[in-house]
């Protein structure tokens, strides 16, 4: 593709890694657009320049314009980021016009239903139009505050990807380029549902060993499901994978993490839905993520063990002790 015109920055989702992104965005020196789905929320965001709900003292700056006007946003676009839940996106996508700016996906899950990854719902619904997605080891309040982090933005299209990094990355903001989308959104996807279980374990009071032993394992089932699905299984040691995992299993600031302590430690998953105000993918992501690794021929013990704890059918002292009675087997 040829890289498109110099032009704003559209950000399709007005939580807190879109509005980390926007503020990312017009600190690498655009102009922005976010867009917020309700006309409500937009305008006291605008007004108060201030994402309170989910990046409080983080400013949005002069350079970011807030609407709820989605099409419009995107019409004179350069770039368009896409940073809606993953069970929302195709919602979303299906009210943006044919053709425009190359879209980069930054969620991570898959599509209930569909079983799709974000890229593949992007396809589905823009067949043709150029797109990549961005995923790495980053919590919104973080790169908010511009504190150091990187990703990988990766698509099979090299001049998009140079295209995007160019527009996104600043030195505080490190962008790897990435020609393997697939592996790159197994792990977004396989690391939310890992860090559910993690959390489970700390929760329950089952030690660092174990957190440990459970993270080190989960990385084992991502790589295996990125090389059935067609990616690399370097991918899985990247920032994407490995990176990612690291992040969500142990920041204190992870809601897949957060959520897992809660049902570790006793709570309902409805109370413990109900008690946050972001969107853990992992509760979406984890049946399927197994459903897909089904089809593929793999098999996903952890996140299998975390969807049955979701669905109730087991607890989580059920789960880990059907996961330590697995056949004994060498690394």
């Amino acid at each position: 593709m040829q890289p498109g015109p110099a032009g704003r920055i559209a950000v399709l989702g007005a939580g807190a890694w879109g509005t980390a992104l926007a503020l990312q965005a017009a600190r690498a020196g655009n102009a922005v657009a976010l867009w917020a789905r309700d006309a409500a929320r937009a305008a006291v965001l605008d007004a108060a320049r201030e994402n309170a709900r989910y990046l409080p003292g983080a400013t949005l700056p002069p350079d970011v314009a807030v609407t709820a006007e989605a099409p419009e946003v995107v019409r004179d676009a350069a770039l368009v980021l896409v940073a809606i839940p993953c069970q929302h996106l195709r919602g979303v996508l299906g009210t943006l016009p044919p053709g425009g700016a190359p879209l980069v996906l930054c969620s991570k899950g898959v599509e209930r239903g569909t079983l799709r990854l974000p890229l593949e719902v992007a396809q589905a619904l823009h067949p043709g139009r150029a797109a990549a997605v961005l995923s790495g080891p980053n919590f919104a309040h973080e790169v908010a505050r511009g504190l150091p982090a990187a990703a990988v933005l990766a698509s099979r299209d090299a001049a998009l990807r140079d295209m995007a990094a160019g527009r996104l990355g600043t030195a505080g903001f490190r962008i790897y380029g990435g020609d393997d989308p697939m592996g790159v959104q197994v792990g977004g996807a396989a690391k939310n549902v890992i860090a559910i279980a993690a959390g489970a374990v700390i929760g329950a009071g089952l030690g660092e060993n174990a957190r440990a032993a459970l993270v080190t394992r989960g990385l084992a089932e991502l790589s295996r499901l990125v090389v059935a699905l067609g990616g690399r299984a370097e991918t899985a040691a990247g920032l994407s994978g490995l990176g990612d995992l690291l992040l969500t299993t142990t920041g204190p600031g992870s809601r897949n993490t957060s959520l897992g302590l809660e049902l570790g430690r006793g709570a309902a998953l409805a109370d413990a839905i109900a008690s946050r105000a972001g969107v853990a993918e992992g509760v979406e992501t984890a049946p399927a993520l197994v459903a897909r690794a089904a089809a593929a021929g793999v098999e996903l013990p952890i996140c299998a063990a975390v969807a049955d704890l979701l669905a109730g059918r087991l607890s989580v002292a059920a789960a880990m002790g059907r996961l330590l009675a697995r056949p004994r087997r060498d690394e």
